[in-house]
């Protein structure tokens, strides 16, 4: 979503500052809850579960663990929301007859309908611009990170693998 051409010019004119910084990661942020939340209003379900929808459908089959790792989260928090979605009948578990301790993913014919009518990006739009970033970009703003994660004391980094509270 573009700034507004005054917010636009501001940020672009700016002296960079710790402030400035700071500003920057709250349009990010704030931006991508609000596509959030615009998300649930029309689809009904979270960001992070429409996502999980997104990746069962061009990877259908995933296990729990899979899926996880797609998404970034700890398994346990991919296995309690593929519960929410198999308990709104958007996915199905099914356990292959090889070995019956795995279980395979995919999604209902429900679960397609609520994708295909979905508001895009299906992934969030973080994750997506991340993604659009080339192997470069990418690196450098993972080192800046880094740095500045480095300078936070009782940084906690569990939280890496979980969604944001606004469901991304």
């Amino acid at each position: 979503m573009p700034l507004s051409p005054v917010a636009d010019k501001a940020m672009e004119t700016s002296r960079v500052t710790p402030l400035s910084v700071l500003q920057r990661f709250r349009v990010l942020i704030r931006t991508a809850q609000r596509h959030s939340q615009w998300i649930e209003r029309q689809s009904g379900v979270t960001g992070a579960q429409l996502w999980a929808l997104q990746e069962l459908c061009e990877a259908p089959g995933l296990r729990v663990g899979e899926l996880a790792t797609r998404m970034a989260l700890h398994q346990s928090t991919a296995s309690n929301m593929i519960d929410k979605l198999e308990s709104n009948g958007l996915v199905v578990k099914e356990r292959t007859s090889a070995d019956q301790r795995v279980v395979r993913l995919s999604l209902t014919q429900g679960g397609r309908d609520l994708l295909a009518r979905a508001p895009s990006p299906a992934r969030g739009v973080l994750p997506e611009a991340l993604r659009l970033l080339d192997d470069e970009s990418l690196g450098r703003l993972q080192g800046e990170l880094d740095g500045l994660l480095q300078q936070i004391k009782g940084l906690d980094e569990g939280f890496g693998m979980q969604p944001l509270p606004f469901a991304e």
